[in-house]
């Protein structure tokens, strides 16, 4: 597979400075065809969802697209696909509407590796049910969770296991597939934080057995927004906080207020760059199989990226390597 580094740096603006942005938290920069799909967005007719009026049949299209675009990224399903304002504050959506059915004599289990984002909204909502908190450590010396350290929490009584996809600390990656089938075992549902995953390896949220999936798309050159995949099943059982008015469709009662339409276009945007970072086959090959190839590479680009990397650090004196 042909990953063409240089062909991909000219379409990010930002880099042409040539600065190396070692900031993975940070997210990654705009490529040109983002902003312009963002911009093509905000200065086409918008209005609310419809299919009456041009701008209502617009927007409705532009978000029909997005999701069609992040059930492709992740091997979802697009009538699961909700955005929100961020990863955390979709989670605490989550956590608030799933401790409704929680309380005293439930566990929630979440470990010491993950983002805050993907553990503060079940350790509050955990304590407000009345919910017992389980902690996953991991390895300091190694920064490895093990598969162990998880299954031996849980139980009869677990309701949740929160873990992340990849350490975006230490870059660390939990066994998902074998923790997923572990915590099915228990009847428990698996809320994966794949928001530094994402952007660095081909997901299938699918073979993972994840319930939900949340990312940042900022992270993998999109716009700054959140977003949720879930089963259309599993979202139908689950009642959030919303407005009368608002719809009770699934998944559009997760989605409080007007969507930022603009940056839905920018997602969509996103996902065909990533789909094309090896270019070709487009007639031939779905956008899905396309991310997977593309992911592939770019894992692969990565990882010699980090051996190159490794062995200039580990000449410079004073420097620890972990």
């Amino acid at each position: 597979m042909a990953y063409d580094v240089e062909r991909i740096r000219a379409r990010i603006p930002a880099l042409a400075g040539g600065v190396a942005y070692f900031d993975g938290p940070g997210g990654t920069q705009t490529p040109d065809l983002v902003a312009a799909a963002i911009a093509s967005a905000l200065t086409s007719p918008l209005s609310n969802r419809a299919r009456v009026t041009g701008a209502e049949i617009n927007a409705d299209d532009i978000t029909l697209a997005a999701r069609q675009a992040g059930a492709d990224l992740v091997n979802g399903d697009p009538r699961g696909i909700a955005f929100g304002r961020s990863m955390t504050d979709i989670t605490f959506d989550i956590a608030r509407t799933l401790a409704q059915g929680w309380g005293p004599g439930d566990e929630i289990v979440v470990t010491r590796l993950d983002h805050d984002g993907n553990v503060r909204p079940w350790v509050t909502y955990a304590q407000r049910s009345g919910a017992t908190l389980r902690w996953v450590d991991f390895d300091k010396a190694t920064g490895v969770m093990a598969l162990e350290d998880v299954t031996k929490l849980l139980n009869e009584n677990t309701r949740l296991v929160a873990i992340t996809g990849a350490s975006n600390l230490l870059g660390t990656r939990p066994d998902l597939v074998a923790i997923g089938k572990a915590v099915h075992q228990t009847q428990a549902l698996f809320y994966v934080d794949g928001v530094h995953l994402t952007a660095h390896a081909p997901v299938d949220m699918q073979a993972i057995g994840a319930d939900f999936y949340v990312c940042s798309p900022y992270k993998f050159l999109g716009p700054h927004i959140g977003m949720l995949a879930a089963s259309p099943a599993l979202l139908e059982t689950l009642h959030p906080d919303k407005l009368r008015p608002s719809t009770e469709s699934v998944p559009d009662r997760f989605e409080l207020g007007t969507l930022p339409y603009e940056l839905l276009a920018g997602i969509t945007a996103a996902v065909d760059v990533l789909a094309d970072l090896v270019p070709g086959d487009e007639a031939t090959m779905s956008r899905r199989d396309r991310i997977v190839r593309s992911m592939t590479a770019l894992e692969a680009y990565e990882d010699e990226l980090h051996v190159y990397l490794r062995a200039g650090l580990e000449s410079v004196p004073g420097i620890r390597l972990y």
